[in-house]
């Protein structure tokens, strides 16, 4: 079967914007890795999950669609059973592929934090939702407030590697949803310059999440043209049942110019099949669902494919993250949306350790390197998350900034010219002075050709001993105090936060965005 019959991809590209704004509070970042040489599944193994995939929409669809979504979905041709499943007819889904806008970006509010979504750029960031926070003086775990959100916020605005901010924490002290929804568009905003990303509860607060946004942007059509913010949005819940509020918080998404994540998770041997293949065809299918009623709002939304589906420890029936089935599965999935050449996000990095200790360490590796070599846009949960996405860790963070840069190193590719061979310095050394170290080329290109750890420890072993035999976890509290005692930013102006205070309950003190 040709795998690419169904498939006529009608590219699209985002305008590239133009530097402005809040200058980015580290240094340059280096350009984006073109990875994808990870490719899990071969060409028929991809053809038969696709071809599955469809055929689930087509003969089983999806049930408990709300409203919005039949009438999106039935006017573009999709069919309404007796028994209330929403199916989703092949033509309708291929003619979204090959309508679906890609090559656009997601924007920082400086122009060196700018996402690139186009083939396989990887991105790496934060994220996990978590209800916890781990005390770095006792490791021991108490529920994340406002503040702690903040503080992760702008931690992670000066750690380089961790190149975007996913609301990491559910700031527990946040009574109402609605409270919840804007003070963590605001927290996240006013903690970094780095593209944000939030969630909503209700359509009403994407509303209010937007005016936000058009505000800080200097105009609604200023954030549509470059949106420093987007939307997780769980449209579904597997197996193959639409969650009502999400679709409606995706509609009011879509009509603000908010870019949308269109997630899935499905647990393998849980809410989906326990085979791999399996697990794959109906994430896929349930995470097309939700891109093709995106698609039917506006054929120029900026959708992200982001399928995740995870594993389940079998003996427990909870999360495995930190496993090897994880991170094959993840880095498929990944190579399912470059198949379709869709800007894509995924989860890799959730431990299954409490904290940030060996475990962590090979587990977090293990899943970030594949879902990076496997070319995805956007990682998710790289950094700062344990104990299954159930608690953040700053410290975690810090050690992790360190991992995603060696990471997003390795995902690059090799640069073989004239220039790179040396032929011709190789014969002047092995004639003179017999080393590398003091030529003029390992000069120039020590810095630019080489990512060096912040907390790693590379000393001997005699200059380590007498350092005081520090380990990582030491080092990264301490830059975690460090940076919290005096990096508080200015992201949102005085007199904009002042105008955003007088119009929504804004929770987070003022004097707590100040140095003391």
């Amino acid at each position: 079967m040709d795998h690419t019959s169904d498939i006529a991809p009608r590219r699209r590209t985002g305008g590239r914007r133009k530097a402005g704004g809040p200058q980015a509070t580290q240094g340059a970042p280096r350009a984006a890795p073109i990875a994808g040489r990870l490719n899990p599944l071969n060409d028929e193994g991809l053809a038969r999950i696709h071809a599955a995939s469809l055929d689930i929409l087509d003969r089983v669809g999806m049930s408990e669609a709300p409203q919005v979504v039949v009438d999106a979905v039935t006017e573009r041709g999709g069919r309404l059973t007796s028994d209330g499943r929403l199916l989703f007819p092949r033509v309708l889904v291929t003619q979204a592929l090959e309508g679906f806008r890609r090559g656009f970006q997601l924007f920082g509010r400086a122009a060196s934090q700018d996402l690139d979504l186009t083939g396989a750029k990887v991105h790496a960031g934060s994220g996990g939702a978590s209800p916890n926070i781990v005390d770095m003086s006792d490791g021991t775990y108490r529920a994340a407030t406002l503040a702690d959100l903040y503080d992760a916020a702008r931690l992670v605005d000066k750690l380089e590697h961790v190149q975007f901010f996913s609301r990491s924490m559910i700031a527990g002290d946040m009574l109402t949803t609605h409270a919840l929804d804007v003070n963590t568009a605001f927290a996240s905003l006013a903690g970094t310059s780095k593209h944000v990303m939030v969630s909503a509860s209700h359509p009403a607060h994407v509303s209010d999440i937007a005016q936000m946004c058009y505000a800080i942007a200097g105009s609604e059509q200023a954030f549509r043209e470059k949106p420093f913010l987007s939307l997780n949005i769980n449209h579904a819940v597997p197996p193959l049942r639409f969650d009502a509020d999400a679709c409606e918080v995706m509609a009011a998404a879509v009509q603000s110019g908010i870019p949308v994540m269109v997630n899935t998770f499905g647990q393998m041997g849980a809410s989906s099949p326990v085979t791999i293949a399996g697990c794959l065809a109906q994430t896929n299918a349930e995470t097309l669902a939700g891109m093709v009623f995106a698609w039917t709002l506006d054929p120029d939304v900026r959708a992200i494919y982001g399928a995740r589906p995870m594993v389940t420890d079998l003996r427990s029936g909870g999360m495995a993250g930190g496993s090897g089935e994880q991170a094959i599965l993840t880095a498929a999935a990944t190579q399912i949306a470059r198949f379709y050449d869709l800007p894509n996000s995924t989860i890799a990095g959730a431990t299954d350790s409490k904290l940030p200790d060996a475990q962590s360490g090979f587990e977090k590796a293990l899943s970030v390197t594949l879902a990076a070599q496997a070319g995805a846009n956007l990682i998710t949960q790289a950094a700062g998350t344990q104990a299954g996405l159930m608690a953040t860790s700053l410290e975690a963070y810090v050690i992790d900034n360190d991992m995603l840069g060696a990471i997003l190193q390795s995902a690059g590719s090799i640069d073989v010219s004239d220039e790179t061979l040396s032929t011709d310095t190789i014969a002047q050394i092995v004639h003179g002075e017999g080393h590398f170290l003091g030529h003029a080329d390992t000069y120039a290109r020590m810095k630019s050709d080489f990512v060096y750890p912040s907390h790693a420890d590379r000393q001997a072993p005699e200059a380590w001993l007498a350092s005081g035999a520090p380990n990582i976890n030491t080092s990264a509290r301490k830059t975690v105090t460090d940076t919290l005692a005096r990096h508080f930013p200015r992201h949102i102006s005085a007199e904009i936060e002042q105008d955003l205070r007088a119009r929504f309950d804004i929770r987070l003190p003022a004097t707590r965005m100040t140095a003391p």
